[in-house]
């Protein structure tokens, strides 16, 4: 019977998880940072409002 003390997969998929995380993370910091893969677009929204004059009805009486 042999004696198998140890598993050499565990390494590996600690290898894999870890650079998985890494790529989640580098991905991330572009798309919060403003970066993104665009190109460096900047986006500007204009947004003007104008609420009509409202005057209250006058009182009855």
């Amino acid at each position: 019977m042999a004696d198998n003390s140890g598993n050499g997969a565990t390494p590996v998929l600690a290898f894999i998880v870890g650079g998985l995380v890494v790529v989640v993370a580098v991905i991330d910091f572009f798309m919060y940072s403003g970066g993104g893969f665009g190109g460096g677009d900047t986006k500007s929204v204009d947004v003007n409002i104008k609420a009509p004059d409202i005057s209250a009805p006058a009182k009855p009486g």
